[in-house]
């Protein structure tokens, strides 16, 4: 009986020390991993929908609480002003969620370009959506605070050949950063003021 005790505390003091160890890495090394998920996973499609920015956007950043959910906006200084913003959102694919980065004028609340960041779609098919700009080149121009939709569907977004789900998915996307916009413009257009 004495050994068991013996043995179970020396199982728990091992346990404790283990967690905490695994503990203090994790927070240790979270902020680096954000920030290698931002240059290499969302920072691409961040500077492709920013180019021509002067200031570095994946360092020009700010949170918002949205509800449960922190959501990050990257900040585009475009002639001096701070009036551009990049967001992430995501819609439902053929293989599963699709990241998409949108970029929004706060002055005109118009789309400047899209990206997808992640996706599990079909290789050389709804994989389009991420390197094919024909799909992204659509919703430029256009007001954020609307429901989008592919052609066949009613809407206006030509679909990416063979790939019909994966383009409803970053209309959805689209859509969703539409509503997440319409929530917090308040609160994004008091907080991009700091950056101009």
């Amino acid at each position: 009986m004495r050994e068991i005790i013996k043995m179970i505390v020396v199982l728990t003091v091992l346990s404790c020390f283990s967690g905490g160890l695994l503990a203090a890495i994790r927070g240790g090394t979270k902020d680096k991993i954000e920030y290698q998920q931002l240059v290499f996973v969302k920072g691409p499609a961040i500077r492709t929908i920013l180019e021509g920015c002067s200031n570095d956007p994946i360092v020009d950043r700010f949170k918002i609480k949205d509800g449960d959910i922190e959501r990050s906006f990257f900040v585009g200084v475009f002639d001096g002003k701070a009036d551009t913003v990049a967001f992430e959102s995501f819609g439902k694919g053929f293989g599963g969620d699709i990241g998409l980065m949108v970029g929004v004028n706060v002055n005109d609340d118009k789309i400047i370009n899209i990206g997808v960041t992640t996706h599990s779609e079909t290789p050389g098919v709804g994989s389009k959506a991420k390197s094919d700009s024909k799909l992204s080149n659509q919703f430029k121009g256009f007001g954020l605070i609307k429901s989008f939709k592919v052609k066949p569907d009613g809407g206006e977004i030509d679909a990416i050949s063979g790939a019909t789900v994966t383009s409803r998915g970053v209309c959805g996307g689209i859509t969703e950063a539409g509503n997440i916009y319409k929530r917090l413009k308040s609160q994004i257009t008091e907080k991009i003021k700091k950056f101009s």
